[in-house]
């Protein structure tokens, strides 16, 4: 069962059965987005197909770990479908022919069918101090489905001139320890739909199908502005695979026990040197602040299933065909699917068979180019010359698909790396010694011996996300092979609310659907200081009927982001396979607050002490006002618990606020209830406590519930 938020349970079906039938029979604008944001990978996905992560200002998505900014490794997505021996729609013969998933080919080639997010649940409401900060992102879901496995799926329908079509699905879990990659299913079937209709146009067996693709990761923005030199944009990336060996190794068991392994069949990228820097740029040192290594991520995609055959469900070892590296930006252009274009076709079927374009100079369909070339070679960019830099290449087939056919294939696409505060350490300890040349360390490698180089010791632990990046593969392999049936976390809360107040910073939230499960444990409360992208500490871990928290280690003067996670016991992962054991989380991405709470000043001791700044308020005199808020006016030193009404000279009311949040402060904006700035003149504030208030020291009772107060606020304009 699934459901939209706009309807109960009862309408949904059938707006669901009638939407369904419609979506077969109508196309998607090419340019609908939908962007997952569940997990510490989160990205974008397009309607069209592919992925081309330029978004007119930098290029976005595959941000790992996406609790930072800056974090985006993916540059673009070239895909292309082909096939031989094809009689096209209009009876045109062809040796070849090939479609390019590209944007602009939408309407000519690829006809989006179907674009669409479908979550577990509904995206939790999170407010921070009356403000629904969870509000601009409830496009992203089109439907509740609490069924499935994953908290997130995009499925992507594309017919193709072809007659083939697309069927891509993009899972995402929030799980801790399966977060960080997407699982990506595509049925490629033969349906003789040739435009975006769901009319059979062709009858023919499309014979020896082929599906490749080239992706270039930047790996990472952030390091980008560090390496610099076209790095934005992937210009000096290394590319490497794994799993030559895979056909002797596909019935052994990976557990969490495991070694990393090596002979999963991976294809991934990392930053490499560039010619024109002076200092070694490998992991994107920070060497003019801080010494943090910037571009820490591994980027890439391991093959999980390939069809043998449209008959053969089973898996193929001998898949991938090709699984290597090619030049960024060096391959045919299919121009506009006319006949005299035929001669690209040809050339694109033959890269999709694994020979490099337009020379062996360009690409290798199995090499590991780091380790053939880095030694001759720091920079990847002398190895091809393409300023484009350097695409993770793979291709599948070829399969021949009868009218009704299809083949399944999966993978998962993922970013793993040194973590955050590890940079953080590892990077200062670099930059110590950067800045002085004397310095020789010891430096301490990851396997416990120790070197004289700092640039070795960098490089190093840099390189450990080789084995990060297969840990994640196997990952998400288990993953795979279970059927998607990993150890689940709690569902998050569905509403969080966070206050500013005088004495303390309340967090309340509403309890977890998963409250009811064995082993749920309760919740964990966590707190980050000055941003939002910074490191976040548990502050407490309350049980299950628990659902609020005041923050009293709170210091005025510092912005405060909070986030709640419910959490099982551990109980329910127990086994270590396809993750380590012990307590599970919800994905703090559900609840991280993105604007900062305060703790105020404290409530005023005596309705005497309240004081109007400024007073006068002169529009004349900017030196008097709050920098940058031109209309604001305050009421300092006021009880925590108060309303404020505010009256002309002649004793019309113009505006009340209600004053709740134990603070001592309140501001105004000069505005009436009617939205009117205030005109010049004198007005009454008057002030009626609301809440009886005692000295938390002394216990004397300060004023109580309904004392009045009130004072004369001159206005200048």
């Amino acid at each position: 069962m699934f459901f939209t938020r706009k309807y109960n349970v009862f309408v949904a079906i059938a707006a669901c059965w009638l939407s369904s039938l419609s979506l077969l029979n109508a196309q998607v604008p090419e340019t609908q987005t939908r962007y997952i944001r569940v997990g510490t990978l989160q990205s974008r996905y397009t309607a069209y197909g592919a992925e081309r992560a330029w978004n007119n200002s930098y290029y976005e998505g595959m941000m790992w770990p996406a609790d930072y900014q800056y974090q985006d490794n993916a540059v673009i997505e070239r895909m292309w479908i082909g096939t031989a021996n094809f009689t096209d729609s209009k009876a045109q013969h062809w040796d070849d022919y090939c479609v390019s998933l590209v944007q602009a080919n939408a309407g000519l080639s690829l006809f989006p069918m179907v674009h669409k997010q479908t979550a577990k649940v509904d995206l939790p409401t999170v407010y921070v101090d009356g403000n629904d900060i969870s509000a601009p992102y409830r496009g992203d879901i089109d439907e509740i489905d609490p069924t499935i496995i994953p908290d997130r799926i995009v499925t992507n329908v594309v017919n193709t001139s072809m007659g083939v079509t697309m069927t891509r699905r993009i899972l995402a879990f929030s799980q801790q320890y399966h977060d960080n990659y997407f699982i990506k299913e595509y049925t490629f079937k033969n349906t003789g739909f040739v435009d975006g209709t769901t009319t059979k146009v062709l009858n023919a067996t499309v014979k020896g199908f082929r599906f490749g693709f080239g992706v270039r990761y930047s790996v990472s923005r952030e390091g980008s502005f560090k390496i610099a030199d076209g790095q934005d944009w992937g210009k000096h990336t290394w590319v490497t695979r794994r799993g030559e060996d895979y056909a002797s190794h596909v019935n052994d068991k990976l557990t969490e026990a495991s070694p990393i392994p090596q002979w999963l069949r991976a294809g991934f990228a990392y930053a490499g040197q560039s010619a024109v820097n002076t200092f070694d740029n490998i992991g994107g040192p920070d060497r003019t602040a801080t010494g943090r290594f910037c571009a820490p991520q591994f980027a890439g995609i391991v093959t999980l299933h390939v069809d043998k055959s449209a008959k053969d469900k089973s898996d193929d070892p001998a898949q991938p065909n090709t699984l290597g590296w090619h030049a960024g930006d060096t391959y045919p252009s299919l121009g506009d699917m006319t006949i005299g274009t035929a001669p690209n076709h040809v050339l694109m079927y033959s890269m999709l068979s694994g020979v490099a374009y337009p020379s062996s100079d360009k690409g290798n369909k199995s090499e590991r180019m780091d380790e053939v070339y880095m030694a001759k070679y720091p920079d990847p960019y002398t190895v091809h010359g393409d300023g484009g830099g350097t695409n993770v290449w793979i291709n599948y087939g070829p399969f021949d698909l009868a009218p009704g056919d299809s083949v399944v294939i999966v993978m998962a696409e993922g970013v793993a790396g040194l973590d955050r505060n590890v940079c953080w350490q590892l990077g200062a300890r670099w930059k110590k010694a950067y800045d002085n040349t004397s310095d020789k360390g010891p430096f301490t490698l990851p396997n416990g011996s120790t070197t004289t180089d700092k640039d070795v010791y960098k490089d190093t632990w840099i390189m450990t996300g080789k084995d990060s990046i297969m840990m994640t593969f196997s990952r998400a392999k288990r993953n795979y092979d279970l059927g998607y049936l990993i150890p689940q976390s709690p569902l998050p809360p569905p509403l969080f609310n966070v206050t500013s107040g005088g004495d303390r910073i309340s967090l309340t939230w509403d309890p977890s659907p998963s409250k009811s499960n064995p082993g749920f444990g309760g919740y964990k409360v966590f707190r980050g200081t000055g941003k939002p992208d910074t490191s976040f500490t548990e502050i407490a871990s309350v049980g299950p009927t628990t659902t609020s928290f005041d923050d009293v280690t709170a210091q005025r003067g510092f912005a405060y982001y909070y986030y709640v996670s419910a959490f099982f016991d551990g109980t329910t992962n127990t086994s270590g396979g396809p993750n380590p054991a012990g307590q599970l989380l919800s994905s703090r991405f559900y609840t991280k607050t993105n604007q900062p709470a305060y703790l105020q000043r404290q409530a005023g001791t005596s309705l005497s002490a309240i004081r109007i700044v400024p007073n006068p308020y002169n529009i004349a005199s900017p030196g008097m006002q709050y920098p940058g808020e031109p209309d604001k006016i305050m009421f300092l030193n006021i009880p925590g618990h108060c309303t404020i009404k505010i009256y002309t000279e002649n004793g019309d009311l113009i505006n009340t606020i209600s004053h709740e949040n134990g603070s001592g402060d309140q501001a105004w904006n000069s505005i009436t209830t009617s939205r009117q700035v205030v005109v010049s003149g004198v007005y009454i504030v008057h002030f009626t406590v609301t809440q009886d208030f005692t000295d938390p020291v002394t216990g004397q009772l300060k004023y109580a519930k309904g004392d009045t107060s009130y004072q004369k606020l001159i206005i200048i304009r």
